[in-house]
């Protein structure tokens, strides 16, 4: 069954593999970090334009390593997971401050801040030709299929037992053509939803379509479970600039810019005299108007619904809060704002009282 299986999928990369992206057959381990960086937790067809964009504008480690952060996070817009940018830019620098080689052993590599291990075996096949096997979602999904493994991919045990099949059938000889195919194969044939089971060379041996259980393999124990969040932002205007701060404390957005925020236990709908309670304890009524309440706005993260409303007011008297500093329309466009707040601007600005 291994050796079957090692071999088909080398086949079948060989000769039915179309699947093209700029960082296949890379050998430049800063390349290779860049793209597996920006892949995690993003979708080959979103990741792209974000990896060619980056590769233009820092083509080196030490380009990225000099870049200012707000100019990072900027071009990392829409991505999500900002963790990542963050833990890239302090790799990047720690390493250019060391010397500016990237290290090329796998324990070492697995040392770098933001990588795991799937990450660092991708690294140092691709790049070195080291015998590691990638293991994540595409890999489990075609192991727990083929060899019909119903043990949870999320669970302690599972995550042992897949990892050590995934070594046992890597191709030592071929790691880094071996983990692009069984990749490629997973988003292209062994697909989460919608196999291709009828076009898949492993059909004949593949346990899981013999007992028909596809569809329901593989297993997971754990369940994601998302709360709602209702959030107000208030954006401040004052002589054509408007109040921003930004995030930190290691919640969503970390790192990323927004307005003056007061999130609610539950949606209300906004009226001026909800406003105007909200908003008592930092100006009195007759210092400010309110000139335009936005639609609801949505977004969707792995653990959390959020739902929020913009209201506009301009104030007769600057507004002093620690933390925050005003900005006009040139600045406002440079700062890095979450997805959310992102899509409020390109649909809501002409209401800005600076942009008139």
């Amino acid at each position: 069954m291994a050796n079957f299986f090692t071999r088909t999928l080398l086949e079948w990369h060989e000769n039915s593999n179309t699947r093209t992206m700029p960082w296949k057959g890379e050998k430049d381990p800063y390349k290779i970090w860049l793209s597996e960086i920006i892949l995690q937790q993003t979708k080959v067809e979103q990741g792209l334009k974000y990896y060619e964009k980056f590769i233009i504008e820092f083509p080196t480690l030490q380009d990225l390593a000099r870049a200012k952060d707000t100019r990072i996070f900027k071009m990392w817009e829409g991505l999500g997971y900002y963790n990542r940018c963050k833990n890239m830019l302090e790799t990047a620098r720690k390493l250019t401050a060391a010397g500016g080689q990237f290290p090329g052993q796998y324990a070492e590599i697995l040392g770098l801040k933001g990588v795991g291990s799937y990450t660092a075996a991708a690294i140092a096949s691709f790049a070195y030709d080291l015998p590691y096997a990638v293991v994540d979602g595409n890999v489990n999904r075609i192991l727990s299929r083929f060899f019909g493994i119903e043990i949870p991919i999320d669970s302690g045990i599972g995550k042992k037992e897949f990892g050590e099949l995934a070594q046992k059938l890597l191709d030592k000889k071929n790691p880094a053509l071996y983990n692009q195919a069984i990749m490629d194969f997973g988003a292209t044939v062994c697909k989460p939803k919608l196999a291709l089971c009828a076009q898949c060379p492993l059909e004949e041996r593949c346990i899981a379509r013999k007992i028909n259980r596809v569809h329901m393999l593989p297993v997971k124990e754990k369940k994601i479970i998302s709360t709602n969040r209702q959030l107000v932002y208030y954006i401040f205007e004052y002589r054509k600039k408007v109040l921003v701060t930004q995030r930190t404390g290691g919640e969503i957005w970390n790192n990323l810019f927004e307005f003056f925020l007061v999130e609610q236990e539950k949606e209300l709908q906004l009226t001026p005299a909800r406003i105007a309670r909200y908003l008592q304890h930092l100006l009195p009524k007759h210092l400010y108007s309110i000139n335009f309440i936005s639609k609801l706005y949505t977004q969707k993260l792995t653990h959390q619904n959020i739902k929020a409303n913009f209201v506009s007011i301009v104030l007769e008297q600057r507004l002093l809060l620690p933390g925050y500093r005003w900005v006009n329309a040139t600045e406002l466009n440079k700062l890095p704002f979450p997805a959310l707040i992102n899509d409020f601007l390109q649909n809501d600005k002409m209401h800005f009282i600076f942009d008139k």
